[in-house]
């Protein structure tokens, strides 16, 4: 472990989860090295359990950071829709997706950012942010590493510490930002081993066992799955997260044995609210860039990176204080263009969704089920789902406004 070398930096990431090691990557290579580039996490990201799916789609991961076989757990080939009757429908396609073993992307991520002449340190926490008291307009942050407490300064902070992010809490010149707490809701799940399952697909369980959301098997290494659920906001104070998750094992799954069990909060929706301010700029979970349907966000956090890298630049490069603030006004823009404005589209959809009933679901998968593999579409199944529930048309016609 080694101290943090300098007293100021010309940008601070706070947060090395995908969103974080992307910035870090893009600022040093779009900029060629320009800038000191400070990146903080209080762990390892790589020695800490992964409270998530790891499931991604292999196209648009490599749009961003090049495959490797190495942190690659499994290539998945298919999906199965589970309705509450057990009845299943199978989505098929030879390149559906990859499981990854995030931790080891992580790393791979951190190693080359650090080889890129980023300056890291995973034993650091931002405690406070505040402006400096010389009225340069610059960021004075907290930090507290290796059992000190010390103060940098910088000129842009990037907030990618998750969801429900904290650290623009009551700082008066941040009021009004995105808090990456939109929707936040409960995800939970256990690591297994004694499941029979197909290592070449994913399944999704549907219904009331899953209000407001649905359920899931992953494949990991070996015999490993990965169970569990996420489940909407209204169901949060209907009891504690991991009973329900043990009684969702125990049902569906008697033979399974419990390796460990982690949860978290998720910020499945999209706001409009600001993601950059006075120099400060929020990508990843901390500016709810999840997918409000799907609940994925490893690619949009890099995704968010990406596109944010190239407005951080912008603003570094720029002495006037009214094109920073239009810089920090487009920012969100650029977010919305590329993705945001779908993800609106599927927030305004999700509550018709979740009012899908068991009856509806199990009449979708029995004709589903009849099907070939090969013809069952993404397409067939929405509209199978459709026509098991005509009344979800009418209420989906805020999702295409």
């Amino acid at each position: 472990m080694s101290k943090i070398k300098f007293s100021e930096y010309d940008v601070v990431i706070c947060g090395a989860g995908p969103a974080g090691l992307k910035m870090a990557c893009e600022l040093q290579n779009k900029s060629s090295g320009a800038y000191k580039v400070l990146l903080l996490d209080k762990k390892k990201p790589w020695q800490e359990p992964v409270f998530c799916a790891e499931a991604v789609s292999a196209d648009r991961l490599s749009e961003f950071w090049p495959l490797k076989e190495q942190w690659i757990r499994r290539k998945i080939s298919g999906i199965y829709f589970t309705s509450p009757s057990r009845d299943r429908a199978e989505f098929y396609s030879k390149d559906c997706g990859l499981i990854l073993n995030r931790a080891l992307f992580h790393k791979d991520m951190a190693d080359t950012a650090s080889s890129m002449g980023v300056e890291v340190h995973f034993d650091a926490l931002c405690r406070k942010v505040k402006k400096t008291a010389d009225g340069d307009g610059a960021w004075s942050l907290e930090i507290h590493s290796l059992g000190e407490t010390l103060e940098v300064k910088t000129q842009v902070i990037i907030d990618a510490t998750g969801p429900g992010s904290k650290l623009s809490t009551g700082v008066p010149e941040l009021a009004g930002m995105e808090a990456g707490d939109a929707d936040l809701e409960s995800g939970v799940f256990a690591v297994v081993d004694g499941v029979e399952h197909s290592p070449e697909h994913i399944e999704l369980f549907f219904g009331s066992d899953f209000p407001g959301g649905y359920g899931w098997l992953f494949p990991r290494d070996g015999g490993e799955v990965n169970l569990g659920f996420v489940l909407g906001r209204s169901t949060a104070n209907q009891g504690s997260s991991r009973d329900m998750l043990l009684k969702f094992i125990n049902e569906y799954f008697p033979t399974a044995q419990i390796k460990g069990i982690y949860g978290g909060m998720i910020a499945c929706g999209q706001s409009k609210k600001m993601i950059a301010k006075s120099g400060f700029f929020k990508i990843g979970d901390a500016a709810s860039c999840v997918n409000p349907i799907s609940r994925s966000g490893i690619v949009e956090a890099i995704q968010s990176a990406a596109i944010a890298s190239a407005s951080v630049l912008e603003w570094l490069e720029s002495k006037s204080a009214t094109e920073r603030l239009e810089i920090e006004r487009v920012a969100l823009d650029n977010w919305i263009n590329s993705l945001g404005s779908a993800h609106l589209q599927l927030a305004n959809g999700k509550k018709a969704f979740s009012e899908v009933t068991d009856k509806q679901f199990n009449r979708a998968a029995k004709r589903l089920s009849r099907l070939p593999k090969e013809k069952t579409s993404l397409i067939r199944i929405f509209f199978a789902v459709l026509f098991s529930s005509p009344s979800l048309i009418w209420k989906l016609r805020s999702f295409i406004r």
